[in-house]
């Protein structure tokens, strides 16, 4: 019989398994003691709520009574949600490099005891396809190893586990963590950050459109870092950028609604993955025109927003029509006609790290674009997530949904990319209650105060972040939030801690440019003067608010405040709004806090912007 414990979790993925025949365990340090109380070898299956591929094995594999029987008998089997536990997802991938190139979810990992990975894998079919093994047979050859060549399994899961831990010593050597007593790497120059663009331009797919050949993702942080780089003034940039935001917005990868498909199988654009991630959605929000950034913030409003503001993580690439359980037939139709369907699920999981990315998207687009509507939508999720995950100024929780709060420890990426996003709608507003938040989270974040999964901690394959090509970097998030509170309050110990986080990856981004595209992009800020601009207006719709948000151009911090904000401001410690209520309208434009004299006119702010 089952004993499948995953009816209680909180992520909505562990709780599709409940139901599994397979004894599912929580990822704990429990279902570690119980493998070495039987000398059995862990199954760790990994994979996340709207994952397709995660379904079919699920139905295919996990649902068969044959093989929950094998995996009861010889193996402790637990399920992990890679969106509430990205630390383990991240250690298990760096393992499962070691015996596949094509990783992804769900990934399927056999690992010792002592979490030592020593076989891994992907999707594997309940029959062997061409040259890939059935599930049963890589269960199979799993325990004649174990059983049969123990000592090479510990030895070669043991030299894997090394190989992890030399890495990520590495990796906070670099970065200035912990444990670093070695000369701290330089920031790359703005000349070799904009060569990067030599790169991009020899990489686009000049048919149709994007960088390589199938699948193809729209890559929000690449297309930010063209943002930057165009507005930096670098030629070319502009035109790649908008090349690929324009063959997105046409092709089948934007539905109807305006949401933002995962990828898209083929080369031209077409057939999509259909899934629809948050963090696809509000990364390109920061990057995309007036018309592509009002259709994505139409779906975040109309489809992933809670009742209380804050945005659940994802909707299914599946559904339920006429009994049958299919991929993409939903958004295959058109929109009146799926009015009288069920639409495909909600991965009701509210995260982080995930809305503060979707507060700065919405942030900026709502700047540019003039676009109160999407402010709204970043305060209605910031205040969300702040009256649930954040407690005495720090964040307490990655992970909440329907069932309750998540015991999973909040990371980086949550502390990052949720203090990026305050100060973005706290500059945008004038509201320093978030810029306040923001400032004690960044704290934390430059204080390293993360806790460490004890399993991963034991096992030593902690590896903390890991490079990606989807989602902004929690650690550019807090480098980037801690280089604009150092232009805000003029501390200077938070610019020289921005430029420490991002100096390596940033280094490693002038080579392969698509994983760190979003450290090249703060490096790019970092190399230029620092700029503050500051608009002090009662009227909102003052014109010197809307020229000064549209400027928005690496090295440049830009505050909308009323008088009263700015007093506010000043007497919270941000030195920059100091003395700046006397005058209304004025806008200050200052240089690394050395300001000229007030301009008092939009055609003033104009001719002060362009020196």
């Amino acid at each position: 019989m089952s004993d499948n414990r995953l009816d209680s979790a909180v992520s909505p993925y562990l709780r599709q398994h409940a139901d599994n025949p397979v004894d599912w365990r929580e990822w704990g340090p429990e279902a570690f003691a119980e493998a070495r109380e039987r000398d059995v070898p862990v199954l760790v299956s990994i994979g996340y709520a709207t994952c397709h591929w995660c379904h079919v094995m699920a139905r295919e594999s996990f649902s068969d009574p044959a093989v929950a029987e094998l995996l009861r008998q010889d193996f402790v089997a637990v399920k992990v949600d890679r969106e509430e536990r990205p630390d383990v997802d991240a250690s298990m991938m760096a393992a499962a490099s070691a015996f596949t190139g094509q990783l992804g979810w769900p990934l399927t990992v056999f690992t010792t005891p002592d979490a030592h990975v020593f076989s891994a894998g992907t999707y594997f079919p309940p029959e062997p396809v061409q040259q890939v093994p059935s599930f049963r047979q890589v269960v199979g050859a799993v325990l004649d190893a174990w059983r049969d060549r123990r000592d090479e399994v510990d030895a070669n899961s043991s030299a894997i586990a090394t190989a992890i831990r030399q890495g990520a010593e590495a990796d906070a050597t670099a970065s200035g963590g912990a444990g670093s007593d070695g000369d701290e790497p330089g920031l790359p120059s703005v000349d070799a950050v904009r060569g990067v663009l030599d790169q991009l331009l020899q990489a686009e797919d000049t048919t149709y459109g994007g960088f390589g050949g199938a699948p193809k993702f729209p890559s929000a942080p690449l297309l930010e870092l063209l943002g930057d780089l165009a507005a930096d003034g670098a030629e070319g940039a502009g035109g790649l950028l908008e090349r690929t935001l324009a063959v997105i917005g046409r092709s089948e990868l934007t539905d109807e609604d305006g949401g933002v498909f995962r990828y898209a199988t083929r080369r031209d654009w077409s057939v999509p993955h259909y899934e629809r991630m948050l963090y696809d959605n509000a990364g390109l929000l920061a990057v995309a025109g007036a018309e592509q950034a009002r259709g994505i913030a139409s779906f975040l409003r109309d489809t992933l927003r809670r009742p209380d503001g804050a945005f659940v993580a994802a909707q299914d690439s599946e559904s339920t029509i006429d009994g049958r359980r299919v991929e993409g037939e939903w958004y295959r139709r058109p929109v009146a006609e799926r009015a009288t369907l069920d639409p495909p699920p909600l991965d009701d999981q509210v995260l982080t790290g995930w809305n503060g990315l979707a507060v700065r998207g919405l942030a900026i687009a709502g700047a540019r674009h003039d676009d109160d509507a999407m402010i709204a939508l970043a305060r209605g999720a910031a205040d969300a997530v702040l009256d649930v995950h954040v407690r005495d100024g720090h964040v307490a929780v990655r992970s909440s949904s329907s069932r309750g709060v998540s015991t999973a420890p909040p990371t980086v990426e949550d502390v990052g990319l949720l203090a990026e996003g305050l100060l973005e709608l706290a500059l945008v507003t004038g509201e320093v209650s978030y810029a306040s938040v923001a400032r004690g989270l960044v704290d934390d974040g430059l204080a390293g105060r993360f806790a460490v999964d004890p399993v991963l901690d034991a096992a030593g394959t902690a590896t903390g972040e890991q490079p990606q090509t989807a989602l902004r970097s929690g650690t550019v998030g807090l480098a980037s939030a801690a280089a604009t509170l150092a232009a805000l309050t003029g501390e200077h110990s938070y610019r020289a801690a921005a430029e420490r986080l991002v100096a390596d990856r940033a280094a490693s981004g002038t080579e392969r440019p698509l994983g760190y595209a979003d450290a090249l992009g703060l490096a790019l800020s970092l190399g230029r003067a620092s700029r503050e601009v500051v608009v002090v207006a009662s009227d909102g719709a003052h014109p010197m608010r809307q020229t000064a948000r549209a400027a928005r151009l690496p090295g440049t911090v830009t505050a909308t405040v009323t008088p009263a904000q700015a007093e506010a401001w000043a007497a919270a410690g941000f030195a920059l709004f100091a003395s700046r209520s006397g005058l209304d309208p004025a806008a200050y434009v200052c240089h690394d806090r050395v300001c000229a004299l007030p301009a008092r006119t939009a055609d003033d702010l104009v001719g002060q912007l362009g020196r």
